[in-house]
């Protein structure tokens, strides 16, 4: 399944190897350094998936997460944290916030690949039983 992939994180080498891992899996990727690039990034042109640190500057990612979630309109972005802070709390923090799912570094390769395509699917699923307009009960 291809889609539309933004990674956000203000770290080049992990933007590069994010980047080249989804484009190996056959997605459609853009980064941001900042969390003020990934919302302008997401208001330009909204992905299907983003990548999201939470240590970056000028927005962290939970002022991300944040902002798209109190928004009707990226509602359906799934987002997937990837970041050094491991602990419980920091998990249940972004999963509180509406993150999918949280991944911290470093990562293994196949486990965000695995996250992704996870993600991704569960989200596919959703649109394809969630009831049309007017059917509702």
């Amino acid at each position: 399944m291809t889609a539309s992939v933004l990674i956000a994180d203000d770290d080049p080498n992990i933007l590069r190897a994010l980047s080249f891992l989804m484009q190996r899996e056959g997605h459609i990727v853009r980064t941001a350094a900042d969390g003020r690039e990934a919302l302008d990034a997401i208001e330009q042109e909204k992905p299907d998936l983003v990548l999201l640190d939470l240590m970056m500057p000028r927005a962290n990612g939970y002022e991300v997460c944040r902002a798209l979630r109190s928004n009707p309109g990226h509602a359906d972005v799934r987002i997937i944290m990837l970041t050094a802070k491991g602990r419980d709390a920091d998990e249940q923090a972004g999963l509180a916030l509406g993150a999918d799912a949280y991944i911290t570094k470093p990562f293994a390769i196949g486990d965000v690949t695995a996250c992704v395509a996870q993600v991704l699917s569960l989200a596919a699923t959703a649109t394809r039983t969630r009831p049309k307009h007017g059917t509702e009960a």
